[in-house]
């Protein structure tokens, strides 16, 4: 599938670039979200897309984001879910409202998206969307259990939907990032080379799993640095 337009929730220099770029090469019309517009503008102006600004946690910015996109390109036959909110700490010193925005942010920002895609994709006749998800999709660990809340959450959406929708010709995947990406102002120590992943890697592992015909298609795939634990 070579998607006409491809809107990327969450967009930023690292992962939502290298997936920008790779489809800007095969002809896909880009919009990029995020909850700043400027910091994706000059990536836009790169690819002749449009950049919109959208707090995914707001169901009202969700829904404009969605109408914006159709009215300046066109429906969305492609949408990558990237956002997530970090609070870490002790159990005992979170602060609830750090929490709340996490779990908000991560998974019910996931749910309004997709529900936005999904009805456009179902009119249409098919579509894909993704999810990026992290190690805490799977792991939750210590000190982390918002995010890992929101990522458990996030995982158990794309199945349920995985399920719902894949029958309706809509590929659902999700991605479990297992270790840190390389991006600007992030690079690997001397003493640990190759110990990120590399943003257009993961992006080429993405676009195949989006080539993927649909009597063979993956739900989940993990990725994570050779050198990375399991």
């Amino acid at each position: 599938m070579t998607p006409k337009i491809a809107l990327i929730v969450g967009a930023g220099p690292g992962l939502s670039a290298a997936v920008a770029r790779r489809l800007a090469e095969r002809g896909t019309k880009i919009a990029l979200a995020s909850r700043t517009m400027e910091a994706n503008q000059a990536l836009a102006n790169e690819l002749d897309g449009r950049a919109y600004r959208c707090d995914v946690a707001e169901e009202d910015q969700v829904a404009d984001l969605f109408q914006a996109v159709e009215r300046d390109l066109g429906a969305p036959d492609f949408v990558l879910f990237n956002p997530s909110y970090r609070s870490q700490g002790p159990l005992v010193e979170l602060r609830p409202h750090d929490v709340e925005t996490s779990l908000k942010v991560t998974a019910y920002g996931g749910f309004l998206v997709a529900q936005q895609a999904a009805k456009r994709m179902i009119e249409a006749g098919g579509g894909a969307i993704f999810f990026t998800g992290a190690s805490a999709s799977v792991k939750g660990f210590a000190r982390s259990a918002p995010f890992a809340m929101g990522k458990f959450a996030l995982r158990g959406l794309a199945q349920s939907i995985a399920r719902e929708l894949q029958p309706q010709n809509i590929h659902v995947a999700h991605f479990i990032i297992d270790g840190a990406i390389r991006a600007p102002g992030r690079s690997e120590a001397d003493d640990k080379p190759q110990s990120l992943l590399d943003p257009d890697a993961i992006a080429r592992s993405y676009l195949g799993v989006l080539d993927q015909e649909r009597s063979a298609w993956s739900f989940e795939v993990e990725l994570r640095p050779w050198v990375e634990s399991f």
